[in-house]
């Protein structure tokens, strides 16, 4: 991965605007919107089962987050998933907090059996979960970071024949056996809720441009990572990083890409 396939995806963004649906949670509906209008793209929010398979109709990805569910949400997003695999639309399915009750779990595991998103993108906690009935999350944080689920990662690949994203100190995006580690970002990012849910939307936002998912799962969570860094430089706190973050997004360019990217990949 090189940064000028970074800035590539990221022009094509820019330039096709590509609608980004998302069914995902009442916490994090502005943040997301936000990020995906700074970095060029389109997004809507629409969660209504009378409405979202036309609506996937008009979009070049879906985005799944289970953050802030019911019974209605579920259904709407097993309808917008069935329509966007029948049109060849790609899914990314964040599975916030899948571990930490039965109804996330279920709902995670019915969406990958009847959806099959190309993506995955969740902490190691909720990766772990989804791979391995034993996994336990502590809400919707992680407690157990992205190297300790490495392994189960590519299980879940493996197994769902899908790209695994799993976000940390260092980033770990999997498929087969092709892994890719990023270690860009901030601590602070840690402290802005909905950072998580935002790295999904961008996916959505990549997968739209790039056909290849592990490409871009991998540059959305590396324009994350370096936009938070940036981002961070001119933050006093949380507050200040957010905003700082919709900003850099919108501004970024291929020489401070180049010059913050950091990462590894390998074919095992």
């Amino acid at each position: 991965m090189v940064a000028e396939k970074i800035w590539d995806d990221v022009k094509k963004i820019r330039l096709q605007a590509p609608l980004v649906h998302n069914i995902t949670n009442y916490v994090v509906m502005n943040s997301t919107a936000n990020a995906l209008l700074a970095i060029g793209a389109a997004p809507v929010m629409a969660h209504s089962r009378e409405e979202v398979e036309e609506m996937v109709g008009l979009a070049s990805a879906l985005v799944l987050n289970i953050g802030t569910l019911s019974s209605s949400w579920i259904e709407a997003m097993l309808i917008a998933g069935r329509a966007a695999k029948s049109r060849g639309i790609p899914t990314i399915l964040d599975p916030v907090g899948a571990g930490a009750t039965s109804l996330r779990t279920n709902a995670a595991h019915k969406i990958l059996k009847e959806v099959r998103p190309v993506i995955i993108r969740g902490n190691g906690s909720e990766i772990y979960a989804l791979a391995r009935a034993e996994g336990v999350t502590r809400g919707v944080d992680s407690t157990m970071g992205a190297e300790g689920a490495q392994e189960a990662a590519r299980e879940l690949s493996v197994e769902r024949t899908c790209t695994v994203s799993v976000s940390g100190e260092t980033d770990i995006i999997i498929r087969d056996k092709h892994t890719i580690k990023i270690r860009n970002g901030h601590p602070m990012m840690a402290r802005v809720t909905g950072l998580g849910c935002t790295a999904s939307a961008l996916t959505g936002a990549f997968a739209a441009v790039n056909p290849d998912p592990l490409e871009a799962a991998a540059h959305a969570m590396a324009l994350l990572g370096i936009a938070g860094e940036i981002a961070a430089q001119n933050a006093d706190g949380p507050g200040s990083l957010q905003q700082n973050l919709l900003d850099v997004l919108y501004t970024i360019d291929k020489n401070q890409i180049d010059d913050h990217l950091q990462c590894e990949s390998n074919v095992s």
